[in-house]
C-alpha cells in the first residue's frame, strides 16, 4: 500500500494539483457503504482529514489528498460503513451492570441463588448485593424470587435483583430497609410490591415505579468504581461498532449524574454519549448540565479551548463527548405490564380479569412536560409498549400543538411495540419516529404471541408499514434489556424476525438488510438531530466509521447477526479493533 501511496502522490502532483487538502487516511480496497438515499451506494474510496471526511468516490479521484504522511488502508474486502449509532441503550446503567451479578440464563432458583452468592464474595461489605438480568417464566418456579429466598444469600446486607427488561425485580428484607421501605408504604403510581394475605408484609417481588423506589437508593458508584463504569461500558459499545451511545434514563439511579461528571471532568469517553434524563432526575440533570456549560462555555457566544480541541464538528451540544438531548418518561410497561386499549389475550401469571396492563403516569404531568418543553430543543421520549399508551402520547403532543403550534420536535416513541393504523397516521402529522427493539423478538417473541394473540404480535414493531409509508423509524437495543449491545443483532431481528423457538413473528413486517441498515445509521443521526454529522459517508461528516469483515447486503440473511465487526474509529482515531 506503500507504493499506492507514492504513485497516488505523483499523480496528483503530475496532474497540477497542488492546493488540495492532504488526507490524514484513504480507504480502498472493500465495499464503502455511504448509507445516502433509499437504495445503496457504494463508492471506491474515503479520504479523511483531521476527524471528518474529506472526500468520498473514485480511488482515481483520491489522488489529489493523497501526501506522504496519508496513511493508506487497504480493506482487504471488507465493509466500511458509518458508525453505528445506538437509538435507545442504558449506557451507564450497563457499564454499573458490568460489577454485578450476571442472571442471564438461570434455570430455577437455586442457580440464581449460587450466581449471587458468588457476587456477594466479591462485593464490598457495605455495597448491595446486586443481580441482572434473569426471566421469571424461564425459571423452573416460574415465578420471581421472595425475600426469603434472597435471604438464602444474605439475611444481613442488602439483596436485590432485577430481571431482564429491568422493569421487575426483588429484594430482601435489608434492602428494603435500607430503601426506608416497610408494610405501612403504599404502592406508587404505576407500580406495586407483591404483598402476603395481610396486604401489609413484603414479600420480596416489585414492579415498575416500585421496583425504582428501591433500586436508587442503591449506594452510589464513586471514584474508580464509577470510572470502570462509564469505560467498560464504552469499550462494550465500540466493540460492537457504535460511535455514538444513549443513556436513556439519567438518574435510574442517585449517582448517575456524578458518573457522567466524571466522565466529564476526566475525559473518559473515547465515543460520544447522548442523555436523555429520567422524568424525576430532570431538574438535577438541568442543574448539573447549566454547571457544566457555565464551566466550558464561560461566554455566551464562545467556546473554550479545551473543547474546541475535542470535536472537529464544534457542536456546542456535546461537552467532552456528552450532550443532554432529552427526557426519558415510561408509559407503561414491560410485555407483561403493556397498556392497552384491549385486554391481553392470555393474562401475565398472577393477573386476573380483564387485563390490559396500566399506566405509569397521569396525563396531567405527561401534559405539563410538553407544555414546557415541546418549543424548547429538549427531545421528550417516551417508553411505550401497548396502543393506551400510544393514545396517550399522542394526546398529549396533540395539546402542546394547539398551544405551541407545529414544530421540528422529533419525538421518539421508544419501543412502540404495537400500534394502531390511526395512530401511525397521527404519528406522521407529529414528526414522531418510533425506535423499535428489535432485539426483543429472540427472547419475548413466543410470549408476546401467547400473551398478545395473533393480531398484535403479526403487527409488532411494524417496520414495513413505516416503510411503505415513507416514515422513518429506528432499531434500539436498550441494553442491558439485551445482555449484548450488538447492532447487527438487531438488523438481523428486523429482517429476519425469528423468535427463540425460531418462529416468525409477524412476517409481513419484515424489512430488506438496506433498509434495516439505515435504522441504525442514517435514520438513527435523524432521530437524534445530528444528521448534520452523523449516519452518512459524506464529506464534511464526522469520520464515525466501523469496519466489518462482510458485507450485511452480500450474505444470507439470517447470517448478518455472525458478521464480526473488526474496527471501530472514532472521528478518524481507531476505538477498538479486532
Amino acid at each position: 500500500m506503500r507504493i499506492l501511496a507514492v504513485m497516488l502522490m505523483l499523480a496528483s502532483v503530475g496532474g497540477g494539483v497542488v492546493n488540495a487538502q492532504v488526507a490524514d487516511m484513504l480507504f480502498s480496497g472493500g465495499d464503502i457503504l455511504t448509507m445516502r438515499g433509499p437504495a445503496p451506494e457504494y463508492v471506491e474510496s474515503l479520504a479523511v482529514k483531521d476527524g471528518t471526511i474529506l472526500f468520498a468516490g473514485a480511488l482515481a479521484d483520491a489522488r489529489r489528498h493523497v501526501g506522504p504522511e496519508t496513511k493508506t488502508v487497504d480493506l482487504a474486502g471488507r465493509t466500511l460503513l458509518p458508525g453505528f449509532i445506538d437509538t435507545h441503550g442504558h449506557f451507564v446503567y450497563f457499564g454499573k451492570n458490568l460489577v454485578d451479578a450476571n442472571l442471564f440464563g438461570c434455570t430455577d432458583m437455586a442457580d440464581l441463588v449460587t450466581r449471587m452468592r458468588a457476587q456477594a464474595e466479591r462485593t464490598p461489605i457495605d455495597g448491595w448485593i446486586v443481580g441482572f438480568g434473569y426471566q421469571a417464566r424461564a425459571l423452573k418456579e416460574g415465578r420471581p424470587p421472595t425475600s426469603a429466598e434472597l435471604d438464602r444469600v444474605s439475611a444481613e446486607r442488602p439483596v436485590m435483583v432485577v430481571d431482564s427488561s429491568g422493569h421487575l425485580g426483588a429484594a430482601n428484607a435489608a434492602a428494603f430497609t435500607a430503601a426506608g421501605i416497610s408494610g405501612d408504604t403504599p404502592d406508587p403510581t404505576g407500580g406495586m410490591f407483591a404483598r402476603g394475605t395481610d396486604g401489609a408484609s413484603l414479600l420480596g417481588p416489585m414492579e415498575e415505579t416500585a421496583l425504582n423506589a428501591v433500586r436508587s437508593r442503591r449506594p452510589a458508584f464513586t471514584g474508580k468504581l464509577a470510572a470502570e463504569a462509564i469505560t467498560g461500558a464504552a469499550e462494550v459499545w465500540a466493540s460492537h461498532g457504535q460511535t455514538t451511545a444513549m443513556e436513556a434514563g439519567l438518574g435510574l439511579g442517585n449517582d448517575d449524574i456524578g458518573i457522567v461528571l466524571e466522565a466529564i471532568d476526566r475525559r473518559l469517553l473515547p465515543i460520544d454519549l447522548y442523555l436523555a434524563a429520567k422524568d424525576s432526575a430532570l431538574d438535577d440533570t438541568l442543574a448539573a448540565a447549566y454547571g457544566v456549560a457555565s464551566q466550558y462555555n464561560p461566554q455566551a457566544g464562545g467556546i473554550v479551548e479545551k473543547l474546541r480541541a475535542a470535536r472537529p464538528d464544534l457542536d456546542r451540544r456535546y461537552v467532552n463527548r456528552v450532550r443532554l438531548g432529552g427526557v426519558k418518561f415510561w408509559l407503561d410497561g414491560s410485555l407483561d405490564t403493556a397498556w392497552f386499549t384491549q385486554p391481553y389475550t392470555q393474562n401475565p401469571p398472577g393477573k386476573t380479569g380483564a387485563f390490559a396492563g396500566y399506566r405509569q403516569i397521569p396525563d396531567d404531568v405527561l401534559d405539563a412536560v410538553f407544555a414546557k418543553y415541546w418549543p424548547t430543543e429538549l427531545q421528550i421520549h417516551m417508553h411505550m409498549n401497548g396502543d393506551a399508551a400510544a393514545d396517550q402520547a399522542l394526546a398529549a403532543i396533540a395539546k402542546a400543538v394547539k398551544q405551541h403550534g407545529m414544530r421540528d420536535h422529533r419525538p421518539v416513541f421508544v419501543h412502540a411495540t404495537w400500534l394502531r393504523l390511526d395512530q401511525i397516521e397521527k404519528m406522521r402529522q407529529y414528526g414522531a419516529i418510533p425506535s423499535f427493539l428489535t432485539a426483543g423478538i429472540i427472547p419475548g417473541g413466543d410470549a408476546v404471541v401467547k400473551l398478545w394473540g395473533p393480531e398484535r404480535s403479526a403487527g409488532a414493531m411494524a417496520s414495513r408499514t413505516f416503510l411503505r409509508a415513507g416514515l422513518p423509524f429506528t432499531y434500539s437495543h436498550d441494553a442491558p434489556v439485551s445482555p449484548v449491545p450488538s447492532i447487527l443483532a438487531l438488523v438481523d431481528a428486523g429482517v429476519n424476525r425469528l423468535s427463540g423457538s425460531g418462529q416468525v413473528v409477524g412476517p409481513d413486517e419484515r424489512i430488506p438488510p438496506y433498509d434495516a441498515l439505515r435504522a441504525v445509521t442514517a435514520t438513527a443521526a435523524y432521530q437524534l438531530k445530528e444528521e448534520k454529522m452523523k449516519g452518512t459517508l459524506e464529506p464534511g461528516k464526522l469520520a464515525d466509521l466501523v469496519i466489518l469483515d462482510c458485507n450485511p447486503l452480500k450474505v444470507e440473511a439470517i447470517a448478518i447477526k455472525d458478521i464480526v465487526v473488526v474496527e471501530t474509529i472514532k472521528e478518524g482515531r481507531t476505538v477498538f479493533a479486532r
